[in-house]
Parts: structure tokens; sequence; C-alpha cells
């Protein structure tokens, strides 16, 4: 082809009608989004709307390029008018040539500039886009809503049209570009080609909406960011690598926008050349020639065709395993009876789609932030700084029971004390205490509630949230439970419940709530791993008063066993010990009334003393002892009497002989054992003495022993 101004006219004509197209097809876009409220549309809108500056840029480059060849024709004209003779201005001839000049510079500074403004373009919408986008899901009253029209029907037909119409421009656009002179059209036909890939991906999204699958058209959003993204480090990596590339003198440089990834789009025809080329290079022959690959390639489509169909007679039969249930929907809606256990039949994909469930399967749902790592021995105070993300369940104050103003005011969810209700917080930390506990729901799916299972909510999951809308839903009702239970009991019998279980409280109101709201679900169980005071010097206190109270309950047991102890060692048992207690209080009621001498006071000490006898204790060892020893005396003095009365003849007989002798027995007894011997005031002539001395014998003196014996 010859390169003259004609020729970059016409590139200038199709670049001037890209515009058009370009401009045309951003701007419909963009007021048919923003009139349907169709949040793909505008985005689609604003990355055809950045592909504008590229058609600028060619038209003005090819325009460029024909004032340059119309220059070059000039300049040639009059060097065949001087017929070759010299000229005094040939040094000045540089001068005449501007307009080669000013495409020089546009290569060099303008198609690069136009590039980095495309590339940071596309990288700002791809930014807001996918922070638009991470503003779904936002909690903090500031969330964004993805938009979707009304007329799907239109807008599918609207993209499919116009994602066909680029396309067939990009495809003539390419095949203009494989020219030497219109190779700049590149970077054009793969501008075209990504609004026909970006209407294309829209329209997927839109045939998804209309079988109620929303996930599929935001997913389809997010991935046109990306694209985005992806196609602006194209341009980027292009860039710097133009700096680097040698090239010579006379040649021009390529711009850094002529993406090679849509130029693949633009023409596919080359990766199937790619494709032959890689083939024969790996078998080291011409293969692509050969009638079997030949064969394979008129074949292709019918065998394609039969691999779609073979693959939708498949998805019509769908296996239900025997603890599976299985629901058959079309376009969002469930037809027909619940299957277990068997094969279920249904029009293909997309037509009609199985939703499985495995309602054995028990499913666990912490309701709270996250789980705290738990040791074998759960102490509560947690060394370092609390999680600010835990949020503590509100207890009433162990110093207060729950009265029905406050028991009705947290049961019904209203906030716990707001400054503005003229709360002190004196007051308030007397009335209420805060609890910090970890607990996991169980639950699965009623063998009979399925339907109610997938009619309560659906099971759309948030880009930045780990549950769906169902278990979400299901946390919330729970959550409501668990707050309206503790917050009707004291921190005392939270953590340490007595009689009635904590687990089977909440398990059961839980269960309650979930049939009111026919949920389909059934509460297999409550897990409590951890409940404690909120983490701080305030667990740290409640483990010092704990202890302390279990120290003084060992000290009152301590007590109460030392006093059983004692009790049953005195009376034998406690119980015994208690009888008397009483028996004695009435007796000293008795004495009071009647005197310790009624008849009264005697039959009732009489009757504590058989009770403490009949014991057979220590009480009743010491009765029995004094018993014994009063009988003792009683009898020691019977005896005395007796023998006094038995030497009352002889005294009356011979009172002076009588007492003579008394006095006698009763000196030799004193005497006896005396050394030295006094006799004083006695007259001397009554005073016999007979004293005999003898001689002790060494050996056994019966005399002495029997003399002994008598003195006895």
């Amino acid at each position: 082809m010859t390169r003259d101004q004609f020729v970059y006219q016409q590139a200038t004509r199709v670049s001037g009608f890209g515009l058009a197209i370009q401009a045309f097809l951003g701007f419909f876009l963009l007021v048919f989004g923003r009139a349907a409220g169709d949040s793909a549309f505008i985005l689609a809108s604003v990355y055809v709307l950045s592909g504008v500056l590229i058609w600028v840029a060619l038209m003005v480059l090819f325009h460029q390029h024909r004032l340059e060849r119309i220059e070059a024709i000039e300049n040639d004209e009059i060097e065949q008018q001087r017929g070759g003779a010299q000229s005094v201005f040939e040094g000045e001839r540089e001068s005449s040539q501007a307009a080669a000049r000013r495409l020089r510079f546009m290569h060099q500074w303008l198609m690069p500039i136009v590039s980095a403004v495309v590339a940071i373009l596309l990288a700002a919408i791809c930014y807001f886009t996918l922070t638009w986008l991470a503003r779904l899901d936002d909690t903090t009253g500031n969330a964004a809503t993805f938009g979707v029209g009304a007329n799907l029907g239109w807008q599918l037909a609207i993209c499919a049209a116009l994602a066909l119409l680029t396309f067939i421009f990009s495809r003539f656009v390419a095949g203009m570009a494989q020219q030497p002179a219109w190779q700049n059209l590149r970077g054009g036909a793969g501008a075209m080609v990504g609004n026909a890939l970006v209407l294309l991906a829209v329209a997927v999204g839109i045939v998804f909406q209309v079988f109620r699958k929303p996930v599929v058209l935001e997913g389809v959003t997010y991935g046109i960011a990306i694209f985005l993204a992806v196609i602006a480090g194209e341009i980027f990596l292009n860039l710097i690598l133009n700096l680097y590339r040698p090239r010579r003198r006379t040649e021009l440089s390529r711009p850094a926008f002529d993406s090679k990834l849509l130029g693949l789009a633009a023409a596919p025809d080359s990766i199937v050349r790619s494709i032959n080329e890689a083939v024969n290079y790996q078998f080291g022959f011409d293969i692509t020639s050969s009638w079997g690959y030949q064969l394979l390639l008129r074949s292709v489509v019918r065998l394609g065709v039969l691999g779609i169909v073979m693959l939708l007679l498949m998805s019509m039969v769908v296996v239900v395993q025997p603890g599976e249930q299985a629901v058959r929907l079309r376009g969002g809606k469930v037809i027909g009876d619940v299957a277990q256990g068997s094969l279920v039949f249904k029009w293909p994909w997309p037509f009609e789609s199985i939703e499985r469930f495995d309602v054995g399967q028990i499913r666990s749902l912490v309701l709270g932030p996250k789980l705290l790592p738990t040791s074998k021995v759960n102490l509560w105070p947690v060394e370092g700084e609390p999680d600010p993300t835990r949020s503590a369940f509100i207890v009433l104050s162990s110093a207060i029971a729950p009265t029905a103003q406050s028991s009705n005011a947290l049961a019904s969810g209203v906030p716990a004390l707001r400054a503005a209700d003229g709360v002190e917080t004196a007051q308030v930390a007397a009335q209420f205490a805060l609890v910090d506990a970890d607990i996991v729901l169980e639950y699965r799916v009623k063998s009979d509630g399925l339907l109610d299972y997938l009619n309560f909510s659906g099971d759309s999951r948030s880009r930045r949230t780990v549950l769906d809308m169902r278990e979400r839903a299901l946390k919330a009702l729970a959550m409501r439970e668990v707050c309206q239970l503790l917050s009707t009991r004291t921190i005392d019998q939270v953590l340490s419940p007595s009689g009635d279980s904590l687990v089977r409280q909440l398990k059961e109101r839980i269960q309650g709530s979930f049939d009111r709201s026919r949920c389909g679900v059934e509460v297999v169980g409550i897990l409590i791993p951890v409940l404690r005071p909120p983490a701080g010097e305030s667990s740290g206190m409640f483990e010092e008063l704990s202890i302390d109270i279990q120290n003084s309950r060992k000290v009152v047991d301590e007590a109460k066993r030392l006093v059983n102890t004692t009790l049953s060692t005195l009376v034998g048992s406690p119980d015994v010990a208690r009888r008397v207690v009483t028996d004695i209080q009435e007796l000293l009621t008795i004495e009071r009334a009647q005197g310790k001498d009624s008849a009264a006071a005697a039959s009732a000490r009489a009757a504590i003393e058989k009770v403490i006898v009949d014991a057979r204790a220590q009480a009743a060892s010491v009765i029995g002892l004094a018993r014994a020893r009063r009988w003792d005396m009683l009898m020691r003095a019977r005896s005395t009497s007796s023998e006094v009365l038995g030497q009352a003849p002889s005294y009356r007989a011979a009172p002076e002989l009588y007492r003579e002798r008394a006095i006698m027995t009763v000196l030799s007894r004193a005497l006896a054992a005396a050394r030295i011997k006094y006799v004083l005031a006695i007259d001397p002539s009554r005073i016999d003495f007979d004293v005999q001395m003898e001689q002790p014998e060494p050996g056994l003196n019966l005399g002495d022993y029997l003399e002994k014996k008598d003195q006895k």
C-alpha cells in the first residue's frame, strides 16, 4: 500500500467514526443506566467513555500523518522542479518539515501522555468501583445500594446488540490495522473490543438476574473493575517498556494504550494461527496440514454441540443421597415436593436447578464476634489489653433482685440506660453488671422443615461477611433470646447457676423463637466454653471474691464438722444433740415458771437424762461414772454406820474400857510408823514401858510377819 495522504485520510475518517460510536455508546449507556437505576450499565458507560480519549488521539495522529504526507509530497515536487540543482537554501530544508516535526512530537509526547491519562483514568474507575462495592455491606449507615433495572428484557437486548455491533466494528478496525500504515488503529480496535467484552459480561449477569441470581450480576461488576485494573497495569507496563525498547531512528513507537490482550480478542484468528504454530513446533512437522487435523477442525463444531447436549442431558438427572433432601427451583421458585434418597428429574440448566441440603449435618453458629482461645485451666484474668470487638452481656447486679420493670425494659430490647435518662453512673453500677461469654449454637435442619428453612431467608452472602443472610437472621433471633434471658438473671446466677440449668433455659427459649419464626431449624445444643466477668481488673477481683467465699465456706464447713464431731462424741449424733438442747430449753422454762424442785422439772430432767444415757456416748459414760461413784460413797457410808452401830453394845457395857481401848488402838496405829515417840500430858504413874531389845534375823521371821499382820 502506498503511503499517501489519502491512506491516512481514510484512517482519520475511520477514527472519527469510531469516536462517534464510542461517544454515542457511552452517553447512551450512561443515560439509560441513570434512568433505569442500573449500576452495571453506569459502570459500563464510564469505561466506554474512557475510550473516547483513545479515538481522539488516533484521529489527531492520523490527521497529522496526512499533513506530513502532503508536506512530503510538496517537498518532492520542489525537488523535481529544481532538476537536482543545488540551492543556497539547502541547509534550510529541515525548517520546511514542520508537519514531520509535529508528528514526531506526537509520537514522543502526545501518545505517552494520552496513554498515561487513560491508565490513570482506568485505575481511578477501578478504585472507586471497588470502594463503592465495598460499601454494599457497610453497617455504619453509609451503605450503598446495587441497582438493577426493571426492564431486564430490554437491557439484555441492548447489551447483546451493542456488544455485537462493537465487536463487528472492532474486527473491521483490526483488519485495517494489519496494514503497516494503519497499525496504530490496533489501539482503537482494542478499545472497541473491550466495550464488547464489558457489554457481554453485563448481558450474562442480566441472564442470571432473570433467573433470580443477583449475586452473579454483582460479581460481573466486580470482575469488570478487575478487568479495568489489568488493562491499566498493562498500559503502565507498556509505557515503561517503550522507554527502554531499542528501535531505528525512522521507526515510530507503538502507543502504550495499544493493549495486546485486547488485540487478541479483536483478532481471534491470530490465536488460531499461534496454536497451529505451537502444535507444529511440538510435533516437529506440519501436522496442521494433515487430513486428520483438518477433519478434527471440520468436526469440532459438531463435537462441541454433542458435548453440550450431553452435558445438558446429564444436568437433567440429579442423585439425592439418603441423608440429603433436595428441591427443584425454577426461576427461584420451589417446584414439587421435597425429595430424599431418590433420583430427581428436572429441566436442563439454566431453566431448572436442584438445591441439595444435608439435613443431618450439625452446624455451629457463634453468638458473638469470635471465640476466645481456651486452655486446660480457664482463668478469668486476661493478660494484655482487652479485645474492643467483644461485646459484653448485661445482667442484673447481685445486690438486687430482678424486678418487673427492669426485666421488661431489658427483655423488650431497649438499650441499657442512656445518659439522657438522668441515671447516675453509680446507680447503674449498683443495678446492672456485665459478663463476657462465648456462646455457640449447634443446630440442624428439621427432617420436615426444609421448605420453612428455605422460605425463612435467602442464602446470599456479602463480601466482607462470613455468614449468609439466613445464618445472620438465626444469629439475631438467638442473640435476642440470650440477651433477654441474661438480663433477668443476677451475675451470681449467671456465673454460678444452681437449680435450673442456664444451658437448658437458653436452648428452650431459642427453640421457641425459631418455631415462632418458622425457621425450620432444630436446636441440638448450646455450648458455653467461656463464661466470666469482663476482661480487666474486675476479673481478678471476682476470682479473689470467689476464693474468699470458698475460704469462708471452708471455715464454716470446718466449724460445722467440728460441732458435729463434738456433738457425736458427747451425745451420739447431731440430731440427738439438737433434741437435748430443745429439751434443756424447755427445762429452763419450766424451772423459771414452777421452780427447780417441781415435779414437772424433775420429770423433764429425768427425760433428758434418759435420752443422753440411751445415746451411749461420752455424756452417758460420765453419767454412768457419777452414778457408780454415788453408789460407792453410799455403800461406804452404810458400812461405816453399820460398824458403829455394831460397837454400841460394847460401849454401853464398859464405856471407860471401850474408850481406853479405842485410844490405845489409835495410838498403836499412829505410833507404829513413828521413829521417835513422845508421850505428853499423861500422868507418869500411869505409864508402863515394856521394851524388849531383839536382834533382827537375816532370814524370814514368821513372827514379825504375823505381828505386822495383827497390827494391820
